[in-house]
């Protein structure tokens, strides 16, 4: 496959299969809508496989950073293209190609504003094909590599809780000080960061997950209702978990990310730390990040994000396995799993790898 043209018909379907495959996280459908409009109305973003580069070619990560609930948090499109410049200067090398941390609603689009403003191409290589909540899911396990030096800028908020900072370091370091900064600026920061070969990116990121989103999207937005809901099962090779209302719903923000339990029914419970971890029916295991889970608007069909639950809404819960999505080799590094257990108190690793 070659270069896919955006237009507003491919953007609506990003945001949307983002959604989905934002398993609770991945920002907001209103502000991907948003980011994707303005990008296609300032320029002409364009989407690459990653077999249009050089293997030497240099990609760098644009993100968000930070907790989708928090209520001061305050972006805006020259925050992004501005923490770009920041890790363009630090490299001194010329940026190939733009990749998105994960998907979801806000973070499949990633990078089209910037490619509008810029020209470099987005490229369908995510550094993960679903969501997460910590930086170094997000990094393609340079956490690994013992020399690797993480450069990164972070922009956001505004009046007195304006911040942009650059970084340099250890790559762990240096995602905690951009993980503060959010708290700094309110809650959420525009991020520009890692850069990595395009061989490196084949091999640890998620090639084509941004077209599984775009197909996911339009499985979606081309059926109604139930309908809906059965399309992207099908699409997932996943399943419908049950159908019911909100009995119960606890949410607290926590060294930015929301952390929470959603009861559905009185029997099914769902935690998530941004992303939905955890899934149970009375006590048993259903299903386990890096599986998906994810909640939708049993009327309407829309995704709805962890942070927009409600007590008394009516949700389909659905679940698709990990073995069906397109992940990074993060997905099964227990190093970074192992952080989930003691921040929701249940057991991950051994269900999950």
């Amino acid at each position: 496959m070659s270069t896919m043209t955006l237009d507003q018909r491919i953007m609506e379907y990003a945001v949307y299969g983002g959604a989905v495959l934002g398993g609770g996280g991945g920002g907001w459908i209103e502000r991907g809508l948003e980011i994707g409009k303005l990008a296609l109305e300032l320029g002409e973003p364009r989407l690459l496989t990653v077999d249009e580069l050089n293997d030497e070619d240099l990609l760098v990560t644009v993100a968000l950073v930070g907790a989708p609930g928090a209520k001061d948090k305050y972006l805006k499109p020259v925050h992004y293209i501005r923490a770009l410049e920041m890790v363009s200067q630090r490299v001194q090398k010329p940026i190939q190609g733009l990749i998105t941390n994960e998907n979801g609603a806000e973070t499949t689009v990633n990078g089209w504003f910037q490619s509008a403003m810029t020209g470099i191409p987005v490229i369908d290589n995510p550094c993960n094909g679903r969501a997460h909540p910590t930086g170094l899911m997000g990094a393609m396990n340079i956490s690994e590599l013992p020399d690797y030096i993480s450069h990164q800028g972070a922009v956001g908020g505004k009046g007195g809780r304006y911040i942009e900072i650059g970084v340099s370091g250890v790559l762990e370091r240096s995602a905690s000080m951009v993980r503060n900064a959010s708290i700094e600026a309110g809650g959420m920061v525009a991020v520009a960061r890692n850069p990595v070969t395009v061989r490196y990116a084949k091999q640890h990121g998620a090639p084509g997950a941004i077209r599984q989103a775009i197909e996911l999207g339009e499985a979606l937005l081309n059926h109604r209702g139930e309908a809906a809901i059965d399309a992207v099962v099908n699409k997932l090779g996943g399943r419908v978990e049950t159908t019911g209302t909100v009995t119960d719903f606890r949410m607290e923000t926590k060294n930015g990310f929301d952390v929470g339990i959603v009861t559905v029914d009185g029997k099914f419970e769902l935690t998530f730390w941004n992303e939905y971890m955890t899934l149970e029916k009375d006590g048993e295991r259903l299903a386990t990040f890096p599986d998906l889970i994810m909640t939708l608007d049993t009327a309407t069909a829309k995704p709805v994000v962890s942070a927009a639950i409600e007590k008394g809404q009516r949700l389909t819960v659905i679940s698709a396995p990990k073995e069906h999505l397109i992940l990074s080799t993060t997905m099964s590094n227990v190093n970074l799993l192992k952080p989930i257990e003691s921040t929701i108190g249940k057991p991950i690793v051994s269900a999950a790898v």
